[in-house]
């Protein structure tokens, strides 16, 4: 089994990356998309999202980040797939599954379930450009409003030449509502032989059982459920207890930390709000110590009180 931290915008980024796969139990990462339009993209722009491709490719811990692409144009985002491969990058994913608005207006993400036969060019032509022996990956959901496209949509990433395929198992409709149709994944590996890798709304160690269970697939992504608890991709590979808050906020200190390093100072404080916001709902108490943060944009503030609690 392999557990894999999903790509989240604005979340999982390389800070919290770095905390994720510290505490353990994470063997891949997938890091934010990087927006692919019609030009090259500059090594500068790629680092600012994936800095781990200056140190090998993983994060400091040592595991591997493979840069997620997204984009609709096959010729520009082969082109730059192959330009983040010759930077270090262990592999190289292809965003078929984001169900934002923004994203999908302009033609890319869950927008290219509608059209198979983009997927496919996409899937082939980047295929073509990266390098044998870097993995070229895919992520889609079940479709846009239903589920009619489905297997076509996985046979045209196989036949494309991709080396895993990773399903979140909810259409684009469904945004992130509960619950995730795990027993879809097993119609899917009916029709295609790819390596598969299930992902949506594993919240606890038993989830991260049951979906393998229903599914048929070995193999788990993880996004919000980590996000809120920050040892879960650890319990499930090894059992235990639940990190204590009082254990993990040395964790959200390193954290803010590592923020303020990498970015404007008057940014990490709204950063680290987003996360200690909702850790709230796994962690009661820490709640008292969200709401005195909640007003303070001072970063040496910020700290003070982290350090403080």
């Amino acid at each position: 089994m392999r557990l894999i931290l999903a790509p989240m915008e604005g979340l999982a980024d390389p800070s919290l990356r770095d905390i994720l796969t510290r505490l353990g139990g994470i063997d891949l990462c997938v890091a934010e998309f990087v927006r692919v339009t019609n030009h090259l993209l500059t090594e500068k722009f790629v680092l600012r999202t994936v800095p781990e491709l200056d140190h090998g490719g993983c994060t400091p811990s040592g595991v591997p980040v493979r840069v997620q692409l997204l984009g609709s144009d096959p010729v520009c985002l082969a082109e730059n797939a192959a330009f983040i491969a010759s930077l270090g990058a262990p592999g190289i994913d292809l965003n078929f599954g984001c169900p934002a608005p923004t994203v999908n207006r302009h033609g890319g993400g869950a927008v290219l379930l509608a059209f198979p036969e983009q997927i496919h060019a996409i899937v082939a032509a980047t295929r073509r450009a990266v390098p044998e022996g870097i993995p070229v990956t895919a992520k889609m959901r079940l479709g846009l409003s239903d589920t009619s496209l489905t297997l076509e949509c996985a046979r045209a990433i196989e036949a494309g030449g991709a080396d895993e395929i990773t399903v979140h198992a909810r259409t684009r409709s469904d945004g992130y509502r509960p619950p995730a149709r795990w027993e879809w994944l097993s119609q899917i590996r009916e029709v295609v032989t790819l390596p598969m890798v299930v992902n949506g709304d594993v919240w606890t160690p038993e989830d991260g059982q049951n979906i393998r269970r229903v599914s048929g697939c070995e193999d788990v992504m993880v996004g919000r459920g980590v996000i809120l608890r920050p040892d879960l991709m650890r319990r499930i590979k090894e059992g235990g207890e639940a990190m204590s808050w009082e254990a993990l906020r040395p964790w959200v200190l390193d954290y803010f930390d590592l923020l303020c390093a990498r970015m404007e100072h008057r940014h990490a404080p709204g950063r680290l709000k987003q996360w200690m916001g909702m850790m709230r709902a796994a962690y009661p108490e820490a709640q008292e110590q969200y709401q005195s943060l909640r007003t303070e944009r001072d970063p040496a503030a910020v700290r003070k009180m982290l350090a403080g609690f």
